[in-house]
């Protein structure tokens, strides 16, 4: 059974205890320092607008380990062109705007509500929420953005508004985190799109002792 947080002073539960599915505890608040003691636990939110703040933290969990990620030969052709140009932290506002709009084939492509959006605004504007983007002739058409802390980098979400506009920002994002110390991506739940670029499954136990070492 999710335990209950109150709204002004949440205590998250073991996260042995969530449901099979993940979902782990309801309620509570999403200000800064509850948002960072959940992600240095493994706890991320993930609801819709018309429910309570939902904390999940799956078993297993799906992660990238930067060294591990796949660039495919087509990828690989469309970096070398140059099709698209890379930026970190430009745009974190678009990128937020536009993962909220993204239609989606796993979930429902509204869970970005207005509260989730201030949220991790506030995160940006603090310096633990980054964002990547994708641009092609002047024009944002992909990107991600999640929260940085310590050696994990934990993704959010993503967009694409132009064929592998996503990969590209995600590929050059995990090389520049690779570069500077990060040793694990967090992409929480399964989907082929990130399977494809390399990332795998771990036993929840074994990312939340990960994070223990990477995260001070």
């Amino acid at each position: 059974m999710p335990a209950f947080l109150l709204p002004s002073s949440p205590h998250f539960p073991d996260v042995e205890s969530a449901t099979e599915d993940g979902l782990l505890a309801f309620g509570g608040n999403l200000e800064l320092t509850t948002l960072l003691d959940a992600y240095k636990k493994g706890i991320f939110p993930w609801y819709n607008p018309d429910e309570p703040i939902c904390w999940y933290c799956p078993d297993p969990r799906f992660v990238l380990l930067p060294g591990n990620i796949k660039v495919s030969k087509s990828m690989k052709t469309i970096i070398k062109r140059k099709d698209f140009t890379f930026s970190i932290d430009k745009d974190f506002v678009g990128i937020m705007k536009n993962c909220r709009l993204a239609v989606r084939k796993i979930g429902p492509g509204t869970w970005i509500s207005d509260e989730i959006e201030k949220a991790y605004t506030a995160l940006y504007e603090k310096g633990y929420a980054h964002s990547a983007e994708a641009w092609y002739n002047g024009e944002l058409v992909g990107g991600l953005y999640g929260v940085l802390l310590g050696k994990v980098f934990f993704g959010e979400s993503m967009f694409a508004n132009k064929s592998n506009a996503s990969k590209f920002a995600f590929i050059k994002y995990v090389e520049e985190l690779e570069a500077n110390g990060v040793r694990l991506i967090d992409c929480q739940v399964y989907t082929p799109h990130l399977e494809s670029l390399g990332a795998e499954f771990i036993r929840r136990k074994k990312f939340t002792e990960l994070l223990k070492t990477l995260i001070v």
